[in-house]
């Protein structure tokens, strides 16, 4: 009875498995072809299968004809391991049971391992070339990327087979007693009449084992060559001297002794002696020990070290070349920067550099997300996640803009109110955005709105058509719609207005098969027996964006920051998405040195950006468009995945023109950049121009500098564009050394920039303007006496704008109750030359650095003159101030122009 309840047990466990397994399947096949990935994902399924089906089939036979001839071998001897036991007479079923499981589990474990490095195998096979080759084996860099993961790969899995095989074998004799284990002396001793009972076949089968591990060893030498283009054992990454001199000849010495040792195991088997075998691998362990291990220490300590830069050097110069290549940092345009002079500085400046200076970003993203939500969230149910950057053409004006989607986030939600048909059926979407210009502010200090409330009201021509947001970034749960009941849509005054879906998003559940697959896959019986359900029904899961092309396509990585546009009158999200490597030989990884919480793993180092993901927020669709059509790693994964990237002649030019260098790569970038600026061997090694990242304040704390989006006109160029900056400083100073843009309109995007500084010259660096702002006794005055009135201070980015020969800086600073969240921007800091000037408003405080009138003057504290040019002065001045007023910078150049000839005839 006992038995049966077992078996009975273990075949319903079996069952659950296999159903669960086959559910799971059947719903991820709906969820594929509801996106258009049907082929994607059957391709799949079917190289994982094959993997699986092929390691288990080959691992179990393997292990199961090892265990069957040891028990043919031993077939006079019983197993010992229950002697004097009631459980002795079954001793040989239960061995039997114990060794099917291990068997079982191992098989199990290695072919799940297997099918999830699925992806080597197609890689292997579609190879795409580089057409650049490594210096030392001169092969093409695809076969490290694409070839020698699967032979690694390959070369474990079969190791991994063999040492199984052996200590199941060894598990066998010993529990047989051939071998045994005398615990006292702690030494592997053989039985006194262990001639009689280590037979020859015993030995044979052993010493076949041992001489198939020498020679997959002897794999592994041979394949541990290309590894040395990975070290970071050196003075740089990769192979170095001693790694070509010495641990080559080494691996080349090992690759022979390891077939030599094979040879010798199984010439051994036609000897009587047991200590053959012994001999030769302890030959071979000293063999290890003196050419793998000694020899490459002796030749850095005595002939590298005492002449390392001499040694070194062919080894730097890979390592700059390669690491350059594989950031894609060949492409940086550098150039000088030189500094004019200021003393002709005037007004004229910012007329001429008008679309600059209309689009200085004066909000930052955290004070301006906590007024968002403290002004526009509306509901408690409602939240911003965070704020994007972007750029419109809005009314004719070229203008960059924050944005921001109002999500549902259910958490929010009251607990009396969280029953299932709110969660899965009422609360199913958020709804529209909030965005405001860069630059405006309104007289409460707050940012003004282009696009606010619900349902959306645009200031602009830029119309919001569709504004529900069933895909997000905190849509976490699964919801149902096409229900026989309405979903919340937007609440209207006292009342809540509602809708029905009516998008392509979605699983459709028309029949009662597919609601039983889901309800068993949910573990909810609801969806059963809920009279809601009707023919039009679909059920929305992997909502989260940044889940859902993960789960589309799991091979790329994906950038930390999804950013919504406005096209067509329709909410989507765009999200960069990554090719990546850890095999560039001679790379550096990017976590390897620069400590990085990035998009990449610690031994990454090579990465692109060759797709762009947009996702449709109400539908939910993914359209993954090809920006680089030449990148290799991409190419390759379009022969895998035809169907799934849709070239880049296809892209929509009103989706392309949002598209933006993103920032985690450029990050990268920068970081690597802050070494592999320099191309010089002997400079390089010496590490006399390291760069870091510039840093700044935040509350009492010096931190880094984060890139930020601007509209500008770079030096030398002729219109203004949507740029991503960073500026640097050397290493353990302040002073600017350089500053990098990369660009994002038109032709020009994913075009990088660096502008050097006069080494001779002091530049100042972002946080030595802040060290100014504290030095001036007017500004370190105002902010300590508001932080003194139970009010916080919030010092925003310094913003480091190159313009006419010379730098400005803006800072904006923002004033919020202790404990408030409604910041208010009530300064704008800006520094020009040695000129720092704090006002209500930046285009007052660019007035005070241009101007030698005093911001406020009027007629009544003019200057004593004559009445004629007085007047003729106090007219302009007032033209003057109204052109500022309107952001008009022409004519109030020209104002301010003829203001200044007056006042030097008069003088």
């Amino acid at each position: 009875m006992q038995k049966a309840i077992t078996f009975g047990l273990i075949i319903t466990i079996a069952i659950l498995t296999l159903v669960s397994a086959a559910v799971h399947l059947l719903t991820e096949s709906w969820w594929f072809e509801t996106v258009g990935l049907g082929t994607v994902f059957w391709q799949r399924i079917a190289w994982q299968v094959s993997i699986w089906l092929a390691t288990f089939a080959i691992y179990s036979v393997f292990l199961g004809l090892n265990y069957w001839l040891a028990l043919r071998l031993t077939g006079d001897r019983r197993f010992r391991f229950l002697e004097s036991s009631e459980f002795e007479p079954y001793t040989h079923k239960i061995a039997n049971y114990l060794i099917a499981i291990v068997i079982f589990l191992t098989s199990l474990s290695v072919a799940n391992l297997s099918a999830v490095s699925w992806e080597l195998f197609p890689r292997f096979i579609n190879t795409t070339e580089f057409k650049r080759l490594d210096p030392i084996y001169q092969k093409d860099l695809g076969f490290y990327i694409f070839r020698l993961p699967l032979l690694d790969n390959v070369e474990n899995w079969w190791l991994t087979l063999l040492i199984a095989g052996l200590v199941l074998s060894i598990l066998v004799y010993v529990f047989k007693g051939i071998l045994r284990f005398d615990w006292q002396w702690k030494n592997l001793v053989i039985e006194q009449q262990w001639q009689k009972l280590i037979t020859k076949p015993i030995k044979v089968h052993l010493s076949l084992l041992l001489a198939a591990i020498a020679l997959d060893i002897a794999v592994d030498f041979w394949l541990e060559r290309y590894e040395l283009l990975y070290s970071s054992q050196g003075v740089v990454w990769g192979a170095d001297y001693t790694d070509t001199h010495a641990r080559l000849f080494a691996f080349w010495v090992m690759i022979f002794a390891s077939i030599l040792l094979g040879i010798w195991l199984i010439a051994a088997t036609w000897s009587n002696s047991l200590l053959r075998p012994v001999y030769g691998i302890g030959v071979y362990v000293l063999i290890l020990i003196a050419v793998n291990g000694t020899y490459p220490v002796l030749q850095q300590r005595f002939i590298v070290e005492p002449n390392e830069l001499a040694k070194e050097t062919p080894y730097i110069k890979h390592n700059i070349e390669f690491t350059r290549q594989a950031y894609d940092l060949e492409k940086i345009n550098n150039q000088n920067y030189q500094l004019a002079s200021l003393a002709n500085a005037n007004a004229n400046v910012l007329s001429e550099n008008k679309a600059t200076i209309d689009n200085i970003r004066l909000w930052d993203d955290r004070p301006l997300l906590s007024t968002y939500r403290q002004l526009q969230e509306i509901r408690f149910y409602y939240r911003f996640n965070d704020v994007d950057v972007d750029r419109y053409s809005l009314n004719g004006d070229y203008r960059q803009v924050m944005l921001s989607a109002r999500e549902f986030d259910y958490t929010q939600v009251p607990s009396s109110a969280k029953t299932w048909v709110n969660q899965r059926l009422k609360y199913t979407h958020g709804y529209g955005l909030v965005m405001n210009p860069v630059n405006e502010v309104t007289a409460d200090g707050l940012p003004v709105l282009f696009v606010k409330n619900i349902p959306p009201i645009s200031q602009t021509d830029l119309k919001i058509q569709e504004p529900r947001i069933y895909y997000g970034e905190l849509t976490q749960d699964y919801v149902y719609t096409g229900m026989d009941t309405f979903e919340f849509d937007y609440p209207r005054g006292d009342e809540n207005a509602f809708i029905k879906y009516d998008g392509l998003g979605g699983v459709p559940l028309g029949n009662w098969w597919r609601r039983l697959a889901y309800a068993y896959e949910q573990g909810s019986l609801k969806i059963l027996i809920s009279n809601y359900f009707t023919p039009n029904s679909r059920i929305h899961y992997y909502r989260q964006i940044s889940e859902r092309v993960r789960h589309a396509a799991p091979f790329l990585k994906y950038d930390n920051d999804p950013y919504l546009v406005v096209v067509d009158g329709r909410l989507k999200w765009i999200i960069d998405a990554y090719t990546t490597s850890d095999r560039y030989p001679y790379a550096e990884a990017v976590a390897h040195e620069q400590k990085t919480e990035l998009i990449t793993d610690q031994q990454t180092n090579y990465i692109r950006n060759p797709v762009k993901v947009v996702v449709d927020a109400k539908d939910g669709t993914m359209q993954f468009y090809v920006v680089d059509e030449n990148e290799p790693v991409l190419a390759t994964y379009r022969k895998i995945f035809p169907q799934l990237f849709k070239s880049t002649a296809s892209i929509p030019p009103e989706i392309q023109a949002h598209f933006r260098y993103p920032q985690d790569l450029f990050e990268i970038q920068a970081k690597m950049y802050l070494s592999y600026h320099v191309e010089d061997p002997q400079v390089f090694y010496n590490r006399e121009d390291d760069w870091r990242f510039a840093t700044e304040l935040d509350g009492d704390q010096q931190q880094q500098v984060e890139p930020d989006y601007l509209i500008m006109k770079l030096p030398g160029e002729k219109s203004e564009e949507f740029v991503l900056i960073l500026p640097f400083t050397p290493v353990n100073r302040d002073n600017m050394i350089a500053w990098m843009a990369a660009r994002s309109d038109g032709a020009n995007y994913g075009k990088l920039n660096v502008y050097e500084f006069p080494k001779q010259e002091l530049v100042y660096g972002p946080f030595q303007i802040e060290a100014r702002i504290d030095q001036a006794p007017e500004i370190a005055e105002q902010i300590t006496l508001w932080s003194q009135r139970g009010s916080k201070v919030i010092r925003g980015d310094i913003l480091v704008i190159p313009i006419d020969g010379s730098l400005l800086y803006v800072q904006p600073l923002y004033l919020s109750a202790e404990q408030g969240e409604l910041p208010e921007l009530t300064r704008v800091i800006v520094a020009y030359d040695t000129e720092i000037v704090m006002t209500p408003s930046l285009e007052q405080s660019l007035a005070g650095i241009f101007d030698q009138i005093p911001p406020g003057l009027t007629d009544s504290n003019l200057p004593a003159i004559d009445s004629a040019s007085g007047e003729s002065a106090l007219k302009i001045y007032q033209q003057a101030q109204q052109a500022l007023q309107k952001g008009d910078w022409v004519n109030y150049g020209r104002y301010q122009q003829q203001l200044q000839d007056i006042l030097r005839e008069l003088d």
